[in-house]
């Protein structure tokens, strides 16, 4: 579903400030693969996930996503085909919109639409059912601006907008990095339900290692702009973060000092 092939990033070429994001990835995730990414401070996570989305034009190398090659692709022509949610819970929905108002900009991502659009009765049951799921109440709350709501429930919100159409690809960015751990672990386990219903092929960053290590069913660790581990399947079910760490050091040939995933 994704292929990633020798794909190069370089910051202010030629410079003094000159900085190496990604150095040739190259990664195959297959259909309904769920992928956790980890790795310290400019490892070159968040510029791959920027350029799968179509933030940063590579400067080599290739991005196919279910065999169409999308490098050329401007952001908002992969927002037909991608769904995103940030870390910071606020970015994924329109404040001063109601909550099935926002459902239905997300449900019309992609199609042509003009200024006259409504919102059926069909429709409003189906939001009402997709937010029932969750467990939080808002499938009672349609008619409530989403700024109203609180961090954890408008993230909720948000993935349920990035999930809304299917998407061949699905970009979790710290998702859950924002709110305390209570409200970040239920965010996770609504991310994996949601996930695991619709088989979508998905590539999680994270800053937490047993977050790495207890969802999806592969883990990629990233150093210096390249992929120097992959585990996935029975070898990743019985990790732990001491074997993650000398798998790490072996591959890396350096230890892995990023103190906020160490403490996660």
């Amino acid at each position: 579903m994704l292929e990633i092939v020798n794909l190069t990033k370089v910051f202010n070429p030629s410079t003094v400030n000159e900085m190496v994001a990604l150095a040739g990835v190259s990664l195959s995730l297959n259909e309904g693969d769920y992928v956790a990414v980890i790795g310290g401070n400019g490892a070159g996570k968040s510029t791959l996930l920027n350029a799968i989305a179509g933030v940063y034009p590579p400067d080599g190398g290739r991005i196919e996503i279910d065999g169409k090659d999308v490098k050329s692709l401007p952001e908002h022509k992969r927002a037909a085909f991608l769904g995103r949610v940030f870390q910071d819970p606020m970015m994924g929905t329109a404040g001063d919109m109601l909550i099935e108002e926002n459902l239905a900009l997300a449900r019309r991502r992609g199609k042509f639409r003009t200024l006259s659009w409504s919102i059926s009765t069909a429709e409003r049951n189906e939001y009402r059912e997709l937010l029932s799921g969750l467990g939080l109440g808002l499938e009672d709350r349609l008619k409530t601006k989403a700024k109203l709501l609180s961090g954890g429930q408008r993230q909720a919100l948000t993935l349920v907008m990035a999930t809304l159409r299917n998407p061949k690809v699905l970009l979790l960015d710290e998702h859950a990095a924002a709110l305390d751990p209570k409200t970040a672990a239920t965010v996770m386990e609504i991310t994996d339900r949601i996930v695991g219903s619709h088989n979508l092929t998905t590539l999680m960053i994270t800053h937490n290692m047993h977050d790495a290590i207890k969802h999806g069913n592969r883990l990629i660790m990233m150093h210096k702009g390249t992929v120097v581990v992959d585990i996935r399947g029975k070898e990743k079910e019985s990790l732990t973060v001491p074997d993650l760490l000398a798998q790490f050091q072996i591959a890396s040939g350096d230890s892995f000092t990023d103190d906020r995933a160490l403490l996660g």
